[in-house]
């Protein structure tokens, strides 16, 4: 069946969030920002980046799916107390041409191209650049699942185009990279496929050179969106999803649709060594779903230790798909779980949820990836929100040590994207969560400044940006 994307159009009774996610976000040029409460932290010195869809719509139709929207870069900087924001759009090939065209030329993650069956037989979805961000020593990655990516100027945000890397040789690299706080060395993944799959794994250097490549036969085709770094390993957890391969090659069928949900299968959980990117184990476990894992570590018995937003099942996808109307139907929750496997075996040693209220988008301290950790920050709901469709209304900061959740609620018809902790340069362990809000009454958008360990205590700071920066993604810091 074709996916056919709907007309563009407001629902009767949109929730507040509604505005930000439809709204076709309006690039802006490097603009001083105005700070509307408190004062921004004389130590604060780098750059916020932060990725998401920039719009969802094109010529009078919408896209179908979240995931598919076009991304566009947020960079936030910070120096003597001010911040400058700049917004642009990722120039992708795909980009340019539906903006030379003004209307949707491709398929994507929710969407069969548009046309006749026998004009899409072949064709390849835009590489939409949307989900995340990873910033190099002289130039800014756009991340996303399915392909290569593009780099971009970290002052200008000009994109300067597809990235290879030295050694990906058009192979996917994924959204979710993951840099040693140590070594600065960065680890990744990348899932290609035809009728079966194969897991691409990459050690980079600190300047995103890639230095070994590994490539590890997958049995049918599984979502595998992010991984861990858990000291001397990297750590997979393959959800029970697989693709019906036939019906998304011949373009019968977006990826969205064509992924089933097959808890039969359970979870399987992929170990390998990450120096040598050899598999070390490979074992089973009961059935759940996640998107994103949090960190992972060794502990001092020498078992791993990691954790993750975990839902009962792929429900959420479909929730997701519904975000891009303005209207939810469906409802899921995730929460955050801790695992502990024995490496030498894959063998799951215990399993608990640890917040039970729903979030998502768990981060680290940028020195913690990899190690042992004391703080995972979240994107929580507030009280019920979830029973009435809401995207995520507070952050919050678990302590693994003492098991609290602190919780700062943004406030009523408020919205907040995924918590980035910028560290003090002068005292490593301490720092600043730094967010993005959408006010739904004002239909404005904001940088909201934390002090981080006193999150209860509110904002240190609100800055206004020069437009609404439609809800996104992912984001990294990059200090001076």
């Amino acid at each position: 069946m074709r996916s056919v994307s709907p007309s563009l159009h407001s629902p009767t009774s949109s929730p507040a969030w509604a505005a930000a996610v439809l709204h076709t976000a309006q690039e802006f040029l490097p603009t001083p920002l105005p700070v509307l409460e408190g004062r921004v932290p004389g130590g604060l010195r780098g750059t916020l980046y932060r990725n998401g869809p920039g719009r969802l719509e094109r010529g009078g139709q919408r896209m179908g799916h979240w995931f598919d929207g076009d991304g566009a870069i947020l960079a936030v900087r910070f120096a003597k107390g001010a911040a400058t924001a700049t917004y642009r759009y990722v120039q992708t090939a795909g980009y340019r041409a539906e903006e030379a065209a003004g209307r949707l030329l491709f398929g994507n993650y929710g969407m069969t191209p548009p046309g006749p069956l026998w004009t899409r037989f072949g064709k390849l979805p835009k590489n939409v650049a949307n989900t995340s961000v990873l910033a190099l020593g002289d130039r800014l990655l756009a991340l996303w699942e399915a392909g290569l990516p593009h780099a971009l100027d970290l002052e200008t945000l000009e994109t300067l185009g597809a990235e290879n890397l030295h050694g990906l040789d058009g192979l996917p690299f994924s959204a979710h990279p993951k840099r040693d706080g140590r070594t600065g060395e960065i680890f990744n993944f990348g899932v290609s496929f035809g009728r079966s799959a194969v897991l691409n794994l990459y050690r980079c250097a600190a300047d995103g050179t890639v230095r070994r490549r590994a490539a590890i036969p997958l049995e049918g085709i599984p979502l595998v969106h992010d991984f861990v770094l858990a000291g001397r390993y990297l750590v997979f957890l393959v959800n029970p999803v697989r693709i019906r391969a036939l019906p998304l090659l011949l373009n019968l069928q977006s990826a969205s649709d064509a992924f089933a949900w097959k808890p039969e299968m359970g979870t399987q959980i992929w170990i390998f060594d990450r120096e040598r990117l050899s598999l070390i184990s490979r074992g089973e476990a009961e059935p759940w779903f996640q998107w994103h894992l949090g960190n992972g570590a060794e502990t001092a018995a020498g078992d791993i230790l990691l954790n993750l937003v975990r839902y009962p099942d792929f429900s959420t996808n479909q929730f997701l798909k519904e975000v891009a109307t303005g209207c939810t139907t469906t409802r899921t929750t995730g929460t955050l779980w801790e695992l502990r496997l024995d490496p030498q075996s894959a063998k799951v040693l215990g399993m608990s949820a640890v917040v039970e209220r729903g979030c998502e988008f768990p981060t680290v301290a940028p020195r913690d990836v990899g190690q042992p950790w004391q703080h995972t920050y979240l994107t929580v709901h507030l009280p019920k929100a979830e029973e009435q469709g809401e995207l995520f209304g507070a952050i919050a900061r678990y302590d693994h040590t003492t098991d609290t959740l602190t919780v700062a609620a943004a406030g009523p018809r408020r919205y907040v994207v995924e918590p980035i902790f910028a560290p003090d340069p002068e005292h490593p362990t301490q720092g600043w969560l730094l967010t993005v809000v959408y006010d739904g009454d004002c239909h404005q958008s904001e940088v909201w400044i934390y002090a981080g360990d006193r999150l209860e205590a509110g904002p240190i700071c609100r800055l206004g940006l020069p437009s609404v920066v439609p809800i996104g993604f992912h984001g990294t810091w990059r200090s001076v």
